[in-house]
């Protein structure tokens, strides 16, 4: 069994640190990968990261995580509350995964309130802010032997 993760952030997250810091705080993409990175160190997984403002990419790097992913760490942006295909890929592939939201969703717009991924992520962190990812990381660790 590998002992990698694969850490993916949807559309829109590598503005981090300058879209809307009211919402997302000042925290940058680089410190969202280190984060998630130092957490997955300490429970002895390494971190893959990849970040697209296309849907496509980010299928196609779930679809690799196969070969080598124990699990995902996912902040699908935007695309949680519009991608059945992102669904389709994360169940496709049969890697334990978590979704993450840097913001709490439920205190935001009606819209934001549905996730695709909801019913079907091992694990849930929503409105934690970057150091979601830690708690992430930490929970899906734990389900994997």
């Amino acid at each position: 069994m590998s002992r990698r993760m694969l850490l993916v952030n949807g559309p829109n997250l590598n503005l981090l640190g300058t879209r809307e810091p009211e919402v997302y705080g000042t925290a940058t993409l680089a410190d969202v990968e280190r984060i998630t990175a130092d957490a997955a160190a300490a429970q002895g997984f390494e971190v893959r990261a990849v970040q697209s403002n296309h849907e496509g990419v980010l299928i196609d790097a779930i679809h690799a995580a196969r070969e080598d992913c124990a699990a995902i760490v996912i902040n699908p942006g935007g695309l949680t509350h519009t991608s059945v295909v992102l669904r389709d890929a994360l169940t496709g592939v049969s890697l334990p995964f978590a979704e993450v939201h840097i913001s709490d969703v439920y205190a935001r717009e009606e819209f934001r309130h549905h996730s695709y991924l909801d019913d079907v992520a091992a694990v849930r962190v929503v409105g934690r802010g970057v150091d979601g990812y830690a708690d992430a990381v930490r929970q899906l660790a734990a389900l994997i032997p």
